[in-house]
């Protein structure tokens, strides 16, 4: 929908201050506040237009006006410049991802903390979704007599590798034999792929070295991280609850409700990340009615081209887009490439 250049203005206006006080604006406040060279009846009778164009609305008689969800979606698809972070919040995000962490789970947890202290909003962080991983190669490695080291490596680059005690009997060509039957199965199969019928076919192949074989799926079936897969993170849970618009108990009992369903936030993120890249939600435009009162900007992460899961902002509709869209791009980024890091071994 096209609007004029003054229009604009007092659109733009409206949301920030608005953004800013979460109290409806007048023609006055934006004639004083914001010097667009317009009178006050002029910008009355923009406000006036813009509301006929449902851009903006009046939450009771008498009072200023508000965004409405169309407001919201033009101004972020038209009209919003994104808000800089200052160098200690640049500094902050990348000193939570340069410490040596080894753990995908500790990582998540600092993503969650830093997500929610930096918007002031509550932060959702989805974990990696392995599953969707496939086993790329196995390879039985003899150490020394009685021990040998098992390496798996997944399509996504992860290399995980484990010391196992053997008897000592078995040799390099006993490992290499188990290694060729455990590729041949297991080759392109995700974890969740390996069925017990697939299974049952490996014992059967490898009667005689069950051990190993018990330890290697073993493996591949849960050290990879140290965290439930498909597991959501919530943090800043109060946040929203600090919000003018959640003082509403009937409103707050709502949504602390959903946020407790652990299935349906999955359900929330896994809409938005479809996708590489940020994705904003505003009101409406939210399927779920619990959180239509609310927005949400979510980012994929990932490794290369593979999408490994999501993080994302809730907030009210008369949320700072400006900045949790570049507070939340910004550690996206940071976590693919930590996560790169620690699923392909570097730490």
């Amino acid at each position: 929908m096209k609007m004029d250049e003054r229009k604009q203005q007092i659109l733009l206006a409206i949301i920030k201050d608005y953004i800013d006080t979460a109290e409806p604006v007048g023609s006055r406040t934006i004639s004083r506040r914001y010097k667009l060279g317009v009178s006050a009846a002029t910008i009355r009778n923009e406000m006036a237009d813009l509301e006929d164009m449902g851009f903006i609305e009046q939450p009771h008689t008498s009072a200023g006006r508000i965004p409405s969800n169309l407001g919201y979606r033009y101004y972020v698809d038209c009209l919003m410049q994104r808000e800089k972070l200052t160098e200690a919040e640049e500094g902050a995000i990348r000193n939570s991802y340069q410490d040596k962490v080894r753990e995908v789970g500790e990582v998540l947890n600092r993503t969650g903390r830093l997500l929610a202290n930096l918007t002031k909003y509550t932060a959702l962080v989805q974990t990696p979704r392995i599953g969707i991983s496939t086993v790329k190669h196995i390879q039985l490695v003899l150490m020394n007599p009685g021990q040998a080291m098992i390496i798996v490596v997944m399509d996504t680059g992860a290399v995980n590798h484990q010391i196992v005690s053997i008897p000592e009997n078995i040799t390099q060509e006993d490992l290499e034999q188990i290694s060729r039957v455990l590729n041949a199965k297991l080759q392109g199969k995700t974890m969740g792929n390996i069925r017990m019928n697939l299974i049952k076919e490996i014992y059967f192949e490898l009667a005689k070295h069950k051990h190993i074989l018990d330890l290697a799926i073993d493996l591949m079936q849960d050290k990879f991280i140290s965290v439930k897969e498909d597991r959501i993170y919530l943090e800043g849970v109060f946040n929203i609850l600090n919000q003018p618009e959640f003082h509403n108990v009937e409103k707050v009992k709502v949504l602390l409700s959903l946020l407790e369903q652990e299935d349906k936030v999955k359900e929330i993120l896994n809409q938005n990340n479809q996708e590489i890249g940020v994705a904003i939600k505003i009101g409406r435009e939210n399927p779920q009615q619990e959180i239509q009162d609310c927005s949400m900007i979510t980012a994929t992460y990932q490794i290369g081209d593979r999408i490994l899961g999501t993080i994302g902002v809730l907030g009210p509709t008369r949320m700072d887009y400006a900045r949790v869209v570049t507070v939340v791009e910004s550690m996206a980024k940071n976590l693919s490439y930590t996560l790169e890091r620690i699923l392909k071994g570097h730490g």
